[in-house]
Parts: structure tokens; C-alpha cells; sequence
């Protein structure tokens, strides 16, 4: 029996492994090993990892970080405490196989703790590019210490082996959030609107924003101009998930707390709506606005608007619902009239999914139960260079 083990880290990454985890969980020939870490562990994100246990997953090892600030300085060191904590657990539940998702911090102290003790690594959702966030960096980095491959669509998987991993280990599946949406039952709009403790409105629109963490204290001015568009919507609810533990992050939460209080009558915020709340969500709103992925691999299945604002998310492919725009409150009132012009919203109907079919789960397990690693060592793919296969 090969243990697997999967680490997750942030409310939406594990809504996005969440189907993957139960089918290593239920499969004979694996043994799932379930490693907890970052925002599920602290307080002030929900304590995700308490979901995570309802949904009746046995959580083999809590990591701590110790991250307490937003700060380059705070982050640093939270990686490296959370390098040691992986170091120590690997050495206690001697994983075959370690699968991470995406690109954020405490995956690169994942990784580079199993590089050191000779664990391969499956990767998924790498060969992306999001130039505003250092997020780019750490998710070629891990590509490079990875050995098995899982990239969202074939432009991603071509980009994988430019940065030469060889051909055989790299795999386009599709994006994996999009399992969850063709097979998770969602909540119907009175379950939906009971879960969150308020009637829609005639009009609702989700904001999920991030700070652009390759730029320098940007955020508060960036999300301000939001929320000054914001203020133009007649008869409007608004709905805010709360950033994650980047830098400058904090302050986004701030503001959004002065937002709510203030506009108590129509808005609402959340420090994690859960994924089945967060994809029925999208069955009801008619936009999603800020710069997070999801808005551009997941929200494009619903046939609903993106407003992307920024450069978090520059040089992902964009489906046809994206509306990219500047972090100003000029581009943003024009993105916003984009979104609702009926010409639009009948154009995005008809779009062709660039991330697949919902099958990824199914690809990865057939891949991850086959798939054989004789030896760690990996030799540098040239496109330069004839290979004799």
C-alpha cells in the first residue's frame, strides 16, 4: 500500500483537493496521509481545518507556522518554522508520494522539506502565470522540485516541459475545481440564503481581492477604488470573502469590517464561505469581482461575469466571461457596465471551456497509481536538443 500524502493549507485549495482526497481516501491500494497547514490552522480565517473533520477526514498532522502578521518579515519566518514541521513529519509518517496544489508560501516549505528527504512530488496546477504576485516565482520553484506533473489546460502543460520536466510526467487533466461543480450537489437559493443569514437581492455581487504582493502597499488603495464603484450599485447585495494571509492582507480585512458596518443593510462578509457555499453562490450572483483565480477557473462554468482587477492574476488564460481592468474606480465603473450589458452576458453564454471537463480527479488517480519512480534523479528536457523516444 503507497501512502499518499496531501497537504492543504487554505480554505479554497482544499475546496479544489477536497475530491481528490476522498478518492485516495476510499481507494484499497493507497493509504491517505493528510497533512494540515497555514490558514486552516489559525483562528482568525475560521479554523478550517474543523470542516475538514466534518467532512470526515482523519487529519494526520497539524503544521504550525506561527504566522501573527502580513509583514515579508512575518512570512519568512513562518516558512521557514513551517519547513522544520514538515521535516519532522515526514520523518515520522515516511510518505511514497507528497501532493501539493498551486503556489503559495507554505507549499514551497512542503517541497523543499521533501526534496531533503528524497519523497517525489506530484504537483498540481503548475506552468501558470500571475506576474503581480510572488506567487509565480514559488510555483515554478516547485515545479522544478517536483516529478509528476498536473497542469490545468495543454498551453500550461507545454510550459511545464519548456522548463524541462520530460514529456511522459507531465499531464493535462483540466482544473480540478471544476470536479466539485459538475458532480457537488449546490444549495438551492432558499438553502443558500438560509446558510448565510439573508435574502439575496436584486442584484448580488461576490467580492473575493487579494493583495498584489509584488507591489508595494497597493492594496489599500486598490480596494478602496472598489468599494467606491461599489457605491454606484442601486439595490445591490455584496458579499465579501476575506483575503488570505499575504502581505498587506490585513488591511483589505479592515477594510471590508468598516465597509460592512457601515452598509449593514446590504452587505455581508466571511472569512470563508466553505466550498459548497461559495460555488452556490455562483448559481446567484451576477458578478464576481477581484482578482482571485477562481474567478477565471471556476466562475466561467456558471456562465457569469468576471471583473479581474489588476495584475494579480496577468498572463493566465482568460475565458471569454473575464473582464480584465485597472485598479481604478473609472475602469472599474466601465467593467461593471460591461458585466451587465445584455450583449455581454449573451456572448459568455456560448464560451468553450479552456479547463477542461470535471475529469481531473479520475486522470490524476489513474496517473498516481501507475505511474512508477525508479530514481529521484532528473534530467534536464531541451527542446533544443533531438531526443531519440
Amino acid at each position: 500500500m503507497k501512502n499518499i500524502a496531501v497537504v492543504t493549507g487554505t480554505r479554497a485549495e482544499y475546496g479544489l483537493l477536497k475530491p481528490l482526497i476522498k478518492a485516495i481516501d476510499e481507494d484499497k491500494d493507497l493509504k491517505l496521509q493528510l497533512l494540515v497547514t497555514g490558514m486552516h490552522l489559525m483562528p482568525e480565517f475560521g479554523n478550517t481545518y474543523l470542516q475538514i473533520e466534518e467532512d470526515g477526514f482523519k487529519i494526520d498532522s497539524k503544521i504550525e507556522d506561527g504566522l501573527n502578521g502580513d509583514d515579508a518579515l512575518d512570512i519568512s519566518k513562518a516558512i521557514g518554522r513551517a519547513t522544520i514541521g514538515f521535516a519532522e513529519t515526514y520523518n515520522e509518517l515516511k510518505p511514497d508520494l507528497l501532493v501539493v496544489l498551486g503556489d503559495r508560501s507554505e507549499m514551497l516549505a512542503a517541497v523543499t522539506a521533501a526534496v531533503i528527504a528524497n519523497i517525489p512530488i506530484a504537483h498540481i496546477h503548475g506552468g501558470e502565470t500571475t506576474e503581480g504576485a510572488y506567487d509565480e516565482f514559488v510555483r515554478h520553484a516547485i515545479t522544478k522540485m517536483s516529478h509528476i506533473h498536473f497542469a490545468s489546460c495543454e498551453a500550461y502543460r507545454k510550459r511545464i516541459i519548456q522548463m524541462g520536466e520530460q514529456p511522459s510526467m507531465v499531464h493535462n487533466v483540466g482544473a480540478i475545481g471544476i470536479d466539485s461543480i459538475k458532480n457537488l450537489k449546490l444549495l438551492s437559493k432558499e438553502a443558500f440564503e438560509l446558510s448565510i443569514g439573508r435574502r439575496l437581492m436584486k442584484k448580488n455581487v461576490l467580492i473575493t481581492f487579494h493583495p498584489v504582493t509584488l507591489e508595494v502597499n497597493t492594496a489599500a488603495k486598490q480596494f478602496r477604488a472598489l468599494l467606491e464603484s461599489l457605491d454606484k450599485l442601486n439595490d445591490t447585495m455584496f458579499i465579501f470573502t476575506k483575503p488570505n494571509s499575504d502581505k498587506e492582507g490585513k488591511r483589505i480585512s479592515g477594510l471590508i469590517d468598516n465597509y460592512v458596518t457601515i452598509n449593514s443593510q446590504n452587505t455581508l462578509s466571511f472569512s470563508s464561505l466553505g466550498q459548497l457555499r461559495y460555488l452556490s453562490a455562483l448559481q446567484y450572483i451576477d458578478v464576481v469581482v477581484g482578482n482571485s483565480s477562481s474567478g477565471i477557473l471556476e466562475v466561467p462554468m456558471f456562465a457569469k461575469p468576471t471583473i479581474n482587477i489588476g495584475d494579480r492574476q496577468k498572463g493566465r488564460l482568460m475565458p471569454q466571461s473575464v473582464i480584465n481592468c485597472n485598479p481604478t474606480y473609472e475602469a472599474i465603473n466601465q467593467a461593471f457596465e460591461m458585466a451587465y450589458s445584455p450583449e455581454f452576458l449573451e456572448k459568455i453564454k456560448r464560451q468553450h471551456s479552456i479547463y477542461g471537463n470535471g475529469t481531473a480527479t479520475r486522470q490524476i488517480m489513474k496517473i498516481i497509481k501507475t505511474c512508477k519512480i525508479t530514481s529521484l534523479k532528473k534530467r534536464f528536457y531541451d527542446l533544443s536538443f533531438k531526443y531519440n523516444e
